[in-house]
This record gives structure tokens, sequence and C-alpha cells, in this order.
């Protein structure tokens, strides 16, 4: 009875001694995962890669630490897999955002690190798992969403291209050559560094608004340069502007009735102080 006490003690502190083994070869294996596919893999399936093995290791050397202590593991089998089925009923939401989560990973829209819009939210993306995808605002916020609900939603991945055009809408008064317009529009652009020559800038005339003649003008820039832009090309554009002369009017309401139409009678009353 002492052998078999003995035995059994040995067995559980061996069976202890796998699982922590288990636990080193882990993380040494997930580091290692992290280094070789530095270069070859993107974050996002290095993060797969590098989950997968780590929880799999670990797995491997649990069923070794329980065969050690004579653990039927087909009665664990069994049992997990009805609980597998009930959770399964249970809790069909997740199943479908498991079923997402695997469609997002093998069709890659966006990865680890990408800014993504979806609705109206915007932020970085930390992380992509089964369930649901992890933001970063640029407010600092954590946002969690649902795998179904970027499957079902339009979603725009807004690092995806190394290139960003910035559209900037403009009105100029009627009374305004167009011609010069265009010309002192392009030379702003050619004069700002951040602005490429090459797609070129692009100048358009959208149509005649109630107070000015509709303007887009647009300019590509590297993506890391996109917010400078937007800020420096506005100042740049309003200054070119009034060292020309030219007129960024603002809204005006004329009242006409015809040309027999007497000219409407406008009276100032003031109120008296009373004594």
């Amino acid at each position: 009875m002492e052998t078999l006490q003995r035995l059994t003690f040995n067995q559980i502190a061996f069976s202890i001694i796998i699982v922590i083994i288990g636990f080193f070869l882990a993380k040494i294996a997930s580091k290692a995962i992290v280094k070789l596919g530095k270069d070859k893999l993107t974050q996002h399936q290095t993060l797969i890669f590098q989950r997968i093995s780590y929880y799999l290791i670990i797995l491997l050397f649990l069923v070794t630490a329980l065969q050690q202590i004579n653990v039927d593991l087909g009665v664990i089998i069994g049992a997990a897999g009805i609980l597998t089925v009930a959770i399964g009923f249970a809790s069909q939401t997740s199943a479908s955002n498991v079923i997402s989560g695997l469609f997002l990973i093998g069709e890659k829209p966006f990865s680890v690190g990408d800014t993504i819009k979806v609705g109206s939210t915007v932020g970085e993306v930390l992380s992509i798992d089964l369930l649901s995808v992890k933001l970063r605002t640029f407010d600092n916020l954590f946002v969690r969403i649902p795998n179904e609900t970027i499957i079902k939603s339009e979603v725009t991945t807004l690092t995806r291209f190394p290139l960003r055009r910035f559209d900037l809408a403009i009105g100029v008064a009627y009374k305004e050559n167009l011609e010069k317009v265009r010309t002192t529009l392009l030379k702003v652009a050619e004069d700002y560094n951040l602005c490429l020559e090459d797609p070129e800038p692009l100048f358009m005339l959208l149509g005649f608004g109630d107070s000015s003649i509709n303007i887009q003008f647009s300019v590509w820039t590297q993506r890391e340069n996109l917010l400078e832009l937007k800020n420096g090309i506005i100042e740049r554009v309003k200054k070119a502007f009034d060292e020309n002369g030219i007129e960024i009017p603002f809204p005006h309401l004329s009242l006409y009735t015809g040309s027999q139409t007497q000219p409407y009678p406008i009276q100032h009353i003031t109120k008296q102080a009373k004594i």
C-alpha cells in the first residue's frame, strides 16, 4: 500500500512537472515564431501562428500529464464533445462570430496595425480574434466589434495603400477668372513639398452654386502625411487667394419679385422709453 501511495505521489509530481515544462516551452516557441516570422509573415499571421503553437504545445503536455496519472482521456473527450454541442446550441451568436472570424482570417481585408473604419468608428486594429476585432480609436478608446458585425458592414481600410488623395472643396466669386484660379491652385500644390507630382493634382469645376462657382481641387500625398497636408494646404490656398485678390464669397440672399416691383419699404422701429 505504501509503495502504491508513493508511486501515486511520484506520478502526480511528475505530471505537474510536465505541465510546467509545457508552459515554458510554449512561451519559448511563441517567441521563436515571432523572430522567425518577422520578415516572412505579416503581423496578423505571426499572431495567429503564435497563438496556435502556444495552445497546441500546452495541450500536448497536458494530455501527457493526464496519462501519467492514468486518467481515461476517452471519458474526457466524450464529455467535452457533449459540452461543446450544448454550448453550440446555447450560443448561436458566438458560433456565427467564430465562422465570421474564420472568413476574416482567410480573406484578410485588413491586418493588425491597420487603421479601419467600421460605420462611424475609426481606429487601429489591435487584434483579430475568433469572436471579435479589437480597435484603439484616435482618442485612445478601446472598441470591441463582433466579427459578424464586420462581415455584414462596409469596412474601409484607410492604411491599405501607400498614397492618399485629399479633396478640397472651394467656392470662388462669379467675377473671378477661372484660369487664374486654376493657375494659383496648381502653383500652391507645386510649392508645397507634401503634394506629389505623380499622380498630378486635379482641378475640377463642379458647377454653379448659390453664391459661388464650386471647385474641387485634389492633391495626392504619402499616407503618413495626410493629416499635415490637410491643415497645410488650406492655409496656403487662403494665403494665395488673398495675395492674388481672388474672392471666396459667403452666401448672399437677394429678394426679387420682378422689374416693375417697387423696392420693399424698410422701417426701423425703436421702443421709446416710458416716462
